[in-house]
């Protein structure tokens, strides 16, 4: 059987790094937080699981490693974790892709029953003590524009189209010809993003951070958005232009925003989001279900199964087009 060599860019105390065991009996790991931890094994390596490192350590490892043949990512964006050698090197690169979908699917049902049922003033009601009536919205029959109908987005819509809510969705490849979505009322190209907008009750934004997506969503597009209009961002900070934005919510020109996602993170302290009571803040943490990371590291090691079988990998990733 052939031997490999997996270089696993992580500190070595994570108890995922556990589940490794259970790769074959000649597999050599080599576990580590810095260039040096791999000088002695990356020479062979033929495997890289980048599991918590940066793009910077990813990098000088890679560069190291001149018989490597696939680079795996915990995480599903690589937003954070490609580089040019990489880019323009043969060598795969396979992400998290379905790992945490489910559970930003969920959440952005929660946002969105969040706003319609609102739950935020009925907290605050029962803990100052007051009788308070109000109005509450049905969301059977509202609409969601999904912004990046790709894994994520679509579990969105898995979880929304039941409910009796319309979906769009706007993808990289507009509309096709044949096989359309089922769950989907109708798919948009990017330029069309604006015409959307102005369709929906709620805007869940689930694209990967590229150059094309970044700020796709800036003061035009808040224009064209309803007054009621949600915004729940899932996939990444940039995507949104975070001042327009603000700017959006404190005039009350739309509704509100979930907001699992940020320019900076952790948001600073002071920032304007903290203070804005149409709001709903999560610590990035909207996918952090307690097995998160064992799902993160089955995957891998079902990855590697096909990988040492000569089958074809899963969620390789378009590297030029960033994920």
């Amino acid at each position: 059987m052939d031997n490999h060599t997996v270089l696993v860019l992580a500190g070595p105390t994570e108890p995922q790094l556990a589940l490794l065991a259970e790769l074959p009996d000649e597999t050599s790991i080599a576990v580590g937080n810095s260039p040096e931890a791999f000088e002695n094994a990356a020479p062979e390596a033929d495997v890289i699981l980048n599991w918590s490192g940066s793009r910077e350590l990813l990098r000088e490892v890679f560069l190291m490693s001149p018989r490597v043949q696939w680079v795996h990512s915990r995480s599903a964006g690589l937003d954070n974790l490609l580089f040019p050698e990489l880019i323009e090197s043969r060598v795969p690169v396979t992400n998290a892709t379905g790992v945490f979908s489910a559970v930003l699917g969920e959440f952005a049902l929660g946002a969105i029953l969040f706003f319609a049922k609102g739950l935020r003033r009925m907290v605050r009601s029962q803990e100052t003590g007051v009788w308070d009536e109000f109005d509450i919205a049905e969301i059977s029959g509202q609409t969601v524009g999904i912004v990046g109908y790709g894994d994520i987005g679509r579990a969105v819509a898995v979880r929304c189209r039941p409910m009796g809510m319309r979906i769009l969705a706007v993808k990289r490849s507009g509309p096709s010809l044949y096989n359309m979505d089922p769950l989907v009322e109708q798919i948009y190209s990017p330029g069309r993003l604006v015409e959307m907008l102005g369709r929906c009750d709620y805007v869940v934004v689930a694209a990967p951070l590229t150059p094309e997506t970044r700020g796709m969503i800036g003061e035009r597009e808040f224009a064209a958005m309803k007054p009621q209009a949600v915004v729940i961002n899932i996939g990444r900070g940039p995507v949104i232009e975070e001042a327009a934005m603000v700017r959006a919510l404190a005039a009350r020109r739309i509704q509100g925003a979930a907001l699992d996602v940020f320019d900076c993170e952790p948001l600073p302290a002071g920032h304007p989001l903290y203070k804005l009571d149409n709001v709903l803040l999560s610590a990035h943490i909207a996918d952090h279900t307690p097995d998160w990371k064992d799902r993160a590291m089955r995957l891998f090691l079902d990855q590697f199964e096909r990988y040492r079988k000569g089958e074809p990998l899963l969620n390789i990733a378009d590297k030029r087009a960033g994920y």
